[in-house]
Formats: structure tokens, sequence, C-alpha cells
């Protein structure tokens, strides 16, 4: 759940860099690295034609980060946003996606998570333009955009679909980055995964639906290798954000990765 959410991709310390060494590149006789964890103090800044957010921090610190938050309070955040003070969140925190999640999941995410290098690191504000700088008008807004249905109503169902449908329009909140969103910043999901400009104005997100010019072509086993080893069936390599995500599919099941490129398959096409 912690990597198909993509946490570690948002909220990782900034900065923080691994030195280990890949095992293939290592000196003979030298022991295995140990496993890098993920310093989750955030910082990382997104710039957005609403303004500048920035990343908070999600260790386990109890002073700063979310190490004092119940599993309740936690699952609230992710399926709700609302934190446990009671304050709305921007959707650049992802919740309308994560709203589709199980209760279960939550609870597990954050039992990973406090297990995880607490650090102590204090949040910043957003720098968001009026009248975005204002939350009261996200309740009004959720009412428009939040909800926990699914996009796509199939009218048959497998096992595979259904896990895909889960991992694809939930935790993996793949239609955040791949759909266009309206003036208001909510998805239009007529357009669901038809592509979309990137949030900083600069380039543009594929069209992954068997329509678009993306992943038409593919076969589920091309999707599920490219999740994994982030290489296309042209034996082109991932590049640019979806680098990062590629970093967490690859630690998914291969059974999961089918799982999504059978959903990616079998949703309607769009242009």
């Amino acid at each position: 759940m912690f990597h198909i959410g993509g946490c570690a991709s948002c909220h990782e310390q900034t900065g923080h860099e691994q030195t280990t060494k890949q095992p293939d590149t290592l000196e003979p006789d030298t022991p295995e690295p140990e496993e890098v964890l993920p310093l989750l103090s955030g910082g990382k800044r997104f710039e957005t034609e609403f303004g500048t957010f920035i990343a908070p921090n999600i260790s386990p610190d109890r002073g700063t980060g979310i190490g004092a938050w119940t599993a309740a309070e936690f699952a609230t955040s992710l399926l709700k946003g609302v934190s446990p003070s009671g304050e709305h969140y921007y959707p650049a925190f992802p919740y309308t996606s994560y709203a589709r999640m199980s209760l279960q999941d939550t609870v597990d995410l954050k039992t990973f998570i406090d297990g995880l290098p607490p650090v102590s690191r204090s949040n910043e504000r957003h720098q968001l333009r009026f009248p975005f700088s204002i939350r009261r008008g996200l309740g009004l807004w959720k009412k428009l955009y939040l909800s926990d249905q699914p996009i796509i109503n199939f009218s048959k169902h497998s096992a595979e679909l259904t896990r895909g449908q889960y991992l694809v329009e939930g935790l993996g909140h793949c239609g955040e980055c791949h759909s266009p969103r309206n003036v208001a910043g909510g998805i239009q999901k007529k357009r669901w995964l038809a592509g979309a400009p990137e949030l900083d104005g600069n380039g543009g997100v594929p069209n992954i639906t068997p329509g678009g010019s993306g992943i038409a072509d593919w076969e589920k086993a091309d999707i599920a290798e490219y999740l994994s080893s982030g290489f296309t069936p042209e034996y082109d390599v991932v590049g640019g954000s979806m680098a990062d995500v590629v970093d967490n599919t690859a630690h998914l099941s291969r059974a999961d990765r089918l799982a999504i490129a059978a959903y990616l398959k079998a949703i309607p096409a769009r242009q």
C-alpha cells in the first residue's frame, strides 16, 4: 500500500540521497547494502496554476509528523480529506482517489509508516493565490468532487479486473495526473485517463486509455513489464515524473501489475 500510494515520491525528505551501491556494482565479498528507509519529513514543492503546494511531514515524529495521530484520524485524512484538527486538506493531497481505499488498508498503511524513522521538521505553509488560499470553499468543492464510488462501471468483473480497478482508481491515484481537470481543479471523469497537461504547465501527461497513443498497442505483459523495469516494448526507458511511479510499482507483485494492466486494457477508449 505504501508503494502503490507513492507516499515517498511526494513526502520524502528533500535533498535525501541514497548512497548505497546497487548490488551489481559491489566489489567482490562486499556485504549487501542495508535497505535505505524513506525519510518522510516533506518539503517537496509542487508548482501549479493555483500556487505552490509544499508536502508536509508524514514521518512518525510525534511533534511535527503524524506519530501522535490515531488510526481513525489517519483514515479520516485519507478517506475524507480532513485533518485531526478538522481542517480540510487541499486536493493536491489525492484523497479524492484514496477515498476508495478499504479501511483495513488505511490501518495497515499507518502501521507501516509508524515503523519508519521519525524526523523532526516543521511544516511550511502553502503559497497559494487568492481565492485558493481560503480553505473554507473546500467543503463545497468536496461535495462536487469527492466520492468513493467507482469511476468506471464494468458490466462484467473478474477478480483481476476488480483488483486492478482498486489499485488504479484508489491508492494508485493514476487519474490525478493522467486525467484533465476543469477550471475548479476537479477531474473530468468523462475524460478519465485521457491525458492532461503537467501540473506545472510544462509538457503533457499521456493518454493511457486503449484509444490513446501512450499504451494503445501494448499487451498486458508489456504494461506489467513497464511498471516493473521502466522499459517500453520499444526499449525506451521511463523518464520524468513517471520514473518515480515506476520506482514504486516495481515493488508490487507481478499479479498486481497485471491487474493494473487488465484494468487499463478494459476501460473505454478516449482519443
